[in-house]
Formats: C-alpha cells, sequence, structure tokens
C-alpha cells in the first residue's frame, strides 16, 4: 500500500491512498478523520454494477447510513440538469453539514460529486473513489470540480479538495482499452511537464504499461500523484503561474471535444492531440527541438494515442478555444514545452494559431 500525503497551505491535509483491494477498505479509511453516520455514495450504472456493494458493505460495517445516487454513465451527466437532481435528492436524504459524499467512479463521477457536494449547503466532505486509470493519476486529485455547458467543458465549477482519496488500482484490471488509453493520455501529460526521469521511465515502460502489469501500474499512478501534488501544494487555485502546466494539451482538447460532442472521443486521447499539437506551437514559438516533438509523438503512438482524424473547420476549432476558462483578456495561452519538464505558459495571436490549425487540418487530406 502506498499512502501519499497532500499537504496545501491553508487547507486541510488528506491522504491519497493507492493499493489493490482499497474499496474493501473504504470505510475504515474514512473512519479515520469521519465519525458521522450519513454517508452519501454517488456513482454511474456502469461503476455501479461492479463496485457498488462492495462499497456500500465496507461503509455499512463501519457504522454509515448509507444513501445512493446513480447517474448516466458518460460526460452528459456533467449538465446542469444531472446536478440540480442531485442537490434535490441530496435534501430528500437529509443530508446535513457532517455528512459525507463519496464519489464513485471515473472523472465524470468525480467531477459531479465533487462539484455538487461543494456546493450543496456550502459544502460537504469529499472523498473521490477513483475506478479508472485517468480519474486517478489526474482529476481525483488537486480539487478542482465541474460540469459542463453546451458550449464548453468544465465551465462551472469550484476549486474544493478531497478529505481522502482512495485509489483501487484493482480496479483497472477490467477497464476496456479506450478508458485504459485515456488515461495514458493524462500519464503521458504529467511524465512531459514534469521531467525527465518521469517521461523517459514511461518510455521505456510502455510494453508492460499496455500489458497492465501491475506493478508498473502501480508506479505510473503514484508518480502521477506525487507530480500533481507536488504543483496543487504550490498553485492551489491556479492563480501563481505553476499550476497552469497541468492544462499541458487541454486549450485544443476542449475545442476537440466540444466540436466532436462528448464522448466520442475520450478525453485522453483529445489531450494527445493537444500535445501534439502544442509541441509544434513550441518549435516555432520556443525554440523546441523536431526531436523533442517526434519522441512525444512515439510516446504518443506507442500508449495507443495515435493522430486523430477529427476533420473541422480551423477558424471553428480557433472560437472553440476563444470561449475556454484559460482565455485571460481575450488572448489564447496555451502551455508550450522546450522539453521535458521545461515548459512556459505563452500568450498566442490568433493568426499564429490559425495557421498551424490549417496545417494540422490539411495533413488529414
Amino acid at each position: 500500500m502506498a499512502r501519499i500525503v497532500v499537504e496545501i497551505p491553508g487547507e486541510r491535509t488528506y491522504d491519497v491512498v493507492v493499493s489493490a483491494g482499497q474499496i474493501d477498505r473504504l470505510g475504515a479509511e474514512m473512519r479515520a478523520f469521519d465519525s458521522n453516520q450519513k454517508a452519501l455514495i454517488i456513482t454511474d450504472t456502469e461503476v455501479a454494477t461492479r463496485y457498488l456493494d462492495p462499497a456500500k458493505t465496507s461503509l455499512k460495517q463501519v457504522g454509515y447510513q448509507v444513501s445512493v445516487i446513480t447517474v448516466p454513465a458518460g460526460e452528459s451527466a456533467k449538465s446542469v440538469e444531472c446536478a440540480s437532481e442531485i442537490w434535490h435528492a441530496m435534501v430528500e436524504c437529509g443530508l446535513n453539514r457532517d455528512s459525507v459524499v463519496v464519489a464513485l467512479g471515473g472523472g465524470v463521477v468525480g467531477d459531479l460529486a465533487g462539484f455538487t457536494g461543494s456546493t450543496f449547503m456550502r459544502g460537504l466532505r469529499i472523498v473521490q473513489v477513483p475506478t479508472t486509470l485517468l480519474s486517478m493519476v489526474d482529476s481525483s486529485v488537486g480539487g478542482k470540480t465541474a460540469i459542463n455547458l453546451e458550449s464548453g467543458k468544465n465551465l462551472v465549477g469550484t476549486f474544493y479538495q478531497p478529505s481522502l482519496v482512495c485509489a483501487d488500482v484493482a480496479t483497472l484490471a477490467t477497464l476496456p482499452e479506450r478508458e485504459w488509453a485515456c488515461g495514458c493520455g493524462e500519464i503521458a501529460k504529467s511524465a512531459v511537464v514534469d521531467s525527465e526521469d518521469f517521461f523517459f521511465w514511461l518510455y521505456g515502460h510502455t510494453d508492460q504499461l499496455a500489458a497492465r502489469e501491475p506493478e508498473t501500474v502501480k508506479e505510473a499512478v503514484q508518480r502521477c500523484i506525487v507530480f500533481k501534488a507536488s504543483v496543487v501544494a504550490r498553485d492551489q487555485e491556479e492563480t501563481k503561474g505553476v499550476r497552469e502546466c497541468l492544462n499541458y494539451g487541454h486549450t485544443l482538447a476542449h475545442a476537440i471535444e466540444t466540436e466532436a460532442g462528448y464522448g466520442v472521443y475520450s478525453h485522453g486521447h483529445a489531450v494527445a492531440q493537444g500535445m501534439r499539437f502544442a509541441a509544434r506551437l513550441a518549435v516555432a514559438h520556443l525554440g523546441a527541438s523536431m526531436e523533442f516533438v517526434q519522441t512525444q509523438d512515439a510516446l504518443l503512438d506507442s500508449l495507443g494515442l495515435p493522430e486523430l482524424q477529427l476533420k473541422a473547420e480551423p477558424e471553428r476549432l480557433l472560437h472553440l478555444m476563444k470561449g475556454d476558462k484559460k482565455v485571460r483578456s481575450g488572448k489564447l495561452r496555451f502551455v508550450l514545452p522546450r522539453a521535458c519538464g521545461d515548459w512556459e505558459v505563452c500568450e498566442l495571436e490568433d493568426g499564429f494559431v490559425l495557421e498551424y490549425l490549417q496545417a494540422w487540418q490539411r495533413s488529414l487530406l
């Protein structure tokens, strides 16, 4: 078992526990910080069939009164309508300020449960129980919560740290290949912005990761969590220019997801395409080497994340990026890498970005 402590100035410290079989120990982990009675599990229709019963049993064994809200699986659940239904259900369940919300599922469930829990009665305690690779390595740690609007992804949300994260790596054995590759996209992002050590460790372990070799998977998850925890500790609310590195690949990724329709491409695959795009911008804007671009491309290919074949109007993609929450004073902002572990947040002119969008689309002809 690995236990990683997340320490954020001005916030409560919390643990991220990584091990196989962690769902069975969930109740005991929660009792280490919570002595109250009411717990609400929010999960989705797919995760519920596998992991809801053991999670409920674990909580009931230590005296919790457990309520459950099940939402549809998929990105469509991150909506204002679904959030409103959950808030009303929280009232009906009799939740109060002492209650705890357990997010049992992937990134969608974590975002949705985190957002509704952080806003109901001005904030309940949240326990994240990620069951996908993406949610373990990224979204369950750091306190970003959000829902989508028709005009864009994650436009309504909060910064709200969980009280505990329990990552049961045994749940990854049954993860579909699409979702596995999705998580690998976020692992690759973390490796590029973190360090050469992480990047080349990952580059040398792609076969083991693809085979889901347990020790390699656990190592990858732990490396990502340690990296993200260190970033969030220095810049919780993305105001100091540090946490923005976690947006590498995301400026184009969110535009791709909105244009194609949520769920058409996985988030991680869209991020991988955004990384390819940003690296090429970095060659022109920062003098990054083509060798770095090619090495990153090879890594993404080996992780099952080939170049996306999305055909879209470049002007439309630019318009969607201009509506992204990372825009400041009307300027597009990209995380651009000079090399592994060496990045810069850059404001770029629309015409410059459009030129590269056009080049990407021409390459698909």
